[in-house]
C-alpha cells in the first residue's frame, strides 16, 4: 500500500535533541520499516557520544530495528554531501527491493534537502580551460548559457558569477561524464518533525551535554586523539569534538569548555530550525509533532496522519 500511494518515503527530522530516532524507532518496528540517517557525523566509526548516536535507541519493545548509513567510514575521513547521495540512494533502494518501507531520520538541513529535493550532485574537478573561457562573458551572457541546460534545481545559482560558473562547469562534467552522475531515486515523502518550545529544547540539550559528559564524551575524545588523530582533524567533526579538544589538550577549563560548547549546540538547534522553516518556504510539507506528549502518542499521532495520507 506504501508504494502503491506513490509515497516512498518517510522523514523523520528535527533539532538536536528532540528524540528523532526513538520515534523513528517505534515506527520502523510498527508498519514494518528500516532506518536511513541523515547525520552528517554519524558515519564515523568509534564516535559514538559526541555525535549522539545512542545505538540502543535503535531497540523498540526489545526488537532491533535495521538501520543505514552510520558507522560506514573511519575517523579522519572528510565524508561528504556527494557520497551521502550514493550511499543513501544505495540504501534506499536495498530496502525498497526487501518490500520495507525507509525512514530517513536526522537533523542534517543539507543531506535531508539533497534526498527531499533530488540534489543532482557529482564530484566535479574544476575545469581551468572553461573557466578561461566562461570568464570572457559577461554576467547575462553566463546567465543565459546556465538556463540553456534546462531547469535549475537552485535560483540562487545565478546571482553570484562564481556560483553561475560553478554549475555551467558542473553541466559540462555531466554532458562528457553521464556515467558518474547519481542517478538519484525519485523521493516522494512524507515529512513529520518533532518540536519543542524554546525554553524547553534548550534544557534537553544541557540535560543531554552534563549526561554524555558525565558518561565517557570525554574518555572518547581523549582516545581519539590517542589514536593518532590530530586536534585540528577533531575540529572537523563539529562542536563537541571542537570544544572537548581544546579542553583535553589543556588550551581552556572545564567552566569555559562546558558554558561555550552548551551555548554553540543550543545556537545549532536554532539554526536546524532557521533551515526546516526555510524548507517549508520553499514548499515543502513538514506535519510538526509536539515533543512535549508521550511517546506513544508521537507514534500514533505519525500513524494517524499515514493512514490519511497513504491508504
Amino acid at each position: 500500500m506504501f508504494i502503491q500511494a506513490m509515497k516512498n518515503l518517510i522523514t523523520i527530522l528535527g533539532p538536536t535533541a528532540t528524540g528523532k530516532t526513538k520515534l523513528a524507532t517505534a515506527l520502523a518496528a510498527t508498519i514494518g520499516g528500516e532506518i536511513i540517517s541523515a547525520d552528517s557525523r554519524q558515519v564515523y566509526r568509534g564516535m559514538d557520544i559526541g555525535t549522539g548516536k545512542d545505538l540502543k535507541d535503535y531497540v523498540f519493545n526489545g526488537v532491533k530495528v535495521p538501520y543505514h548509513l552510520i558507522d560506514i567510514v573511519d575517523p579522519g575521513y572528510e565524508y561528504n554531501i556527494f557520497e551521502y547521495q550514493k550511499y543513501f540512494t544505495e540504501a534506499f533502494n536495498d530496502v525498497v527491493k526487501r518490500d520495507k518501507i525507509p525512514i530517513l531520520t536526522g537533523g542534517s538541513g543539507l543531506y535531508l534537502d539533497a534526498v527531499l529535493n533530488g540534489y543532482k550532485l557529482t564530484s566535479v574537478p574544476e575545469d581551468s580551460f572553461l573557466r578561461k573561457q566562461l570568464n570572457r562573458l559577461t554576467d547575462d551572457e553566463l546567465r543565459e548559457k546556465l538556463k540553456s541546460y534546462g531547469n535549475l534545481h537552485n535560483t540562487t545559482d545565478l546571482i553570484d558569477r562564481n556560483r553561475i560558473i560553478r554549475a555551467i562547469e558542473i553541466k559540462e562534467y555531466e554532458k562528457l561524464n553521464p556515467d558518474k552522475v547519481i542517478d538519484m531515486p525519485d523521493i516522494d515523502a512524507v515529512i513529520f518533525g518533532i518540536s519543542y518550545e524554546r525554553q524547553e529544547i534548550r534544557q534537553r540539550i544541557t540535560d543531554r551535554l552534563v549526561y554524555r559528559l558525565n558518561h565517557g564524551m570525554i574518555e572518547e575524545v581523549e582516545h581519539l586523539l590517542q589514536t593518532g588523530l590530530l586536534p585540528e582533524q577533531l575540529t572537523f567533526y563539529g562542536l563537541e569534538y571542537k570544544w572537548l579538544t581544546l579542553y583535553v589538550t589543556g588550551r581552556i577549563g572545564y567552566d569555559e569548555m562546558f558554558s561555550s560548547l552548551n551555548t554553540a549546540i543550543h545556537q545549532f538547534a536554532k539554526r536546524q530550525m532557521t533551515w526546516y522553516r526555510r524548507m517549508e518556504k520553499k514548499g515543502t510539507k513538514i506535519y510538526w509533532i509536539d515533543g512535549a506528549i508521550p511517546e506513544e502518542n508521537k507514534l500514533n499521532a505519525v500513524l494517524k496522519v499515514l493512514a490519511t495520507i497513504l491508504y
